[in-house]
């Protein structure tokens, strides 16, 4: 979707609510409250975290890389709930220049950094109570991290201060949500240019280079290719299961056993992504059509408020009709980017204009017979979805009108039995066996090979 903020302390939440029953003010125990206190007047003077310098004008696009040497650590990070603010501490290794914005359409506040290490274990849920609503940290880009607040409220950003290491602790990022109105949160929402300018720059280069990629050598060689989509990633987790296991986690070591078995199998293939990081849905697409697949597979896991839902489900891409479910479930996916922080603010709906496209129609064939093929594959291995395994939704990550595309849901997270299976490598290795059976009957001609 890491970010070195996210203890984010239920506990301590708790423990303002019992200082508050007992008529104390919980500010008292809050340290950091305690040192700016202290200091007084000084306070006011702390140093506020660097602004990143607007890049100088190059040539070309010019996007973050990935630093040389170690990375900085985020080491803690925690919320406190007062009376009159929401106050965010992050500690880290070493200084960031670390840059935090609020954004609207859905209000959420987004702290963008250069890329750092995420030394914090599963983070707790939020309580849900004063501003904060849901949160979540993680690589965003190759050089730069980000963490992405959701919020119950609109609010004001205090300056960033930076307190220097003392008393055990690193340096210390505190930042204070303010409560405020919604005419004031939407004159300050929207993106710092110069970030703007980064995301736009680094879209552009990630087109650049699928457009000078050579194309598979499908003459010589005659291998049909197949792009493997781990759903999600980087800040980006999708669903959280019953067990604490992550859905990216899941989608990306499922992905890369599919990836082996296919190889295995004289299959060229391709992944969206082979490690923890973000890919805007738009560069899913446009890796595949690049690629010139013959096929994409996109892989992830459902969750459902029924913990008694099960099993296998595949998605194709709808014309404009699908059930309740299935637009559910196409409203979740479909914000990825949103999750993530992108803006997208003024683009054309990715789905909308490709529906209404006439040529596309052989496309949806070919990914309904493949969804056929691999239900009935992946029923010999696993369960399957009691009621309409194969759904269409307007899915973005299945829109491009030349690839055949499916989105596979491999089970429910929210489902205790469904979560323990797909944690075990046993059943993640018949999966990938099934799906590849169900490859092979793709691209089985009568008289020829299956990979011809």
């Amino acid at each position: 979707m890491r970010v070195a903020f996210v203890l984010f302390a239920v506990a301590a939440v708790l423990s303002v609510a019992v200082l508050k029953a007992q008529g104390q003010d919980p500010r008292q125990d809050d340290p950091i409250s305690n040192l700016l206190r202290q200091q007084g007047d000084a306070a006011k003077n702390l140093p506020a975290a660097p602004s990143r310098p607007t890049p100088a004008p190059l040539p070309g696009p010019s996007v973050g890389s990935r630093p040389r040497g170690p990375l900085p650590m985020v080491m803690s990070a925690r919320i406190g709930e007062h009376d009159d603010r929401t106050r965010l501490v992050i500690e880290l290794s070493d200084p960031v220049n670390l840059r935090a914005f609020v954004l609207a359409n859905p209000d959420r506040v987004v702290i963008d950094m250069p890329e750092v290490s995420w030394r914090l274990g599963a983070p707790p849920r939020p309580s849900g109570f004063g501003s904060i609503k849901s949160y979540r940290y993680g690589q965003f880009r190759a050089g730069n991290s980000r963490m992405v607040i959701d919020l119950n409220r609109p609010v004001s950003l205090s300056d960033t201060l930076v307190l220097p290491p003392s008393n055990g602790f690193g340096y210390r990022v505190v930042i204070d949500l303010f409560p405020s109105t919604r005419p004031k949160f939407d004159a300050q929402a929207g993106w710092p240019a110069d970030l703007r300018k980064r995301e736009t720059d680094a879209e552009r280069l990630a087109a650049m280079i699928a457009a000078d990629r050579a194309p598979p050598a499908r003459g010589r060689s005659g291998r049909k290719i197949i792009v493997i989509d781990p759903g999600h990633g980087g800040l980006d987790a999708g669903t959280v299961g019953v067990n604490g296991l992550m859905e990216k986690d899941l989608v990306l070591a499922q992905s890369l056993k599919l990836s082996r078995e296919l190889k295995a199998r004289g299959y060229t293939v391709y992944l969206t992504r082979e490690t923890d990081t973000f890919v805007p849905l738009r560069q899913r697409v446009a890796i595949a059509r690049a690629d010139k697949a013959d096929l994409m597979i996109s892989i992830h896991a459902d969750s459902n408020p029924d913990p008694e839902t099960s099993g296998t489900s595949i998605y194709t891409l709808s014309d404009g009709r699908s059930d309740r479910e299935a637009a559910a479930l196409a409203k979740r996916e479909n914000q990825s980017d949103i999750i993530a922080g992108v803006d997208l603010g003024g683009d054309n709906n990715p789905v909308a204009p490709i529906l209404i496209d006439l040529a596309q129609r052989d496309t949806i064939n070919k990914s309904s017979r493949f969804a056929t093929a691999t239900l009935a594959s992946m029923g010999r291995v696993t369960d399957i979805l009691a009621r309409k395994p194969h759904r269409s939704a307007s899915l973005a990550v299945l829109v491009a009108p030349d690839v055949p595309a499916v989105l596979l849901e491999l089970g429910y997270l929210s489902n205790r039995a469904n979560a323990a299976q797909m944690n075990t490598d046993a059943w993640r290795t018949k999966v990938a066996g099934a799906i590849a059976d169900a490859v092979d009957q793709q691209f089985t001609v009568p008289g020829q090979a299956a990979k011809q």
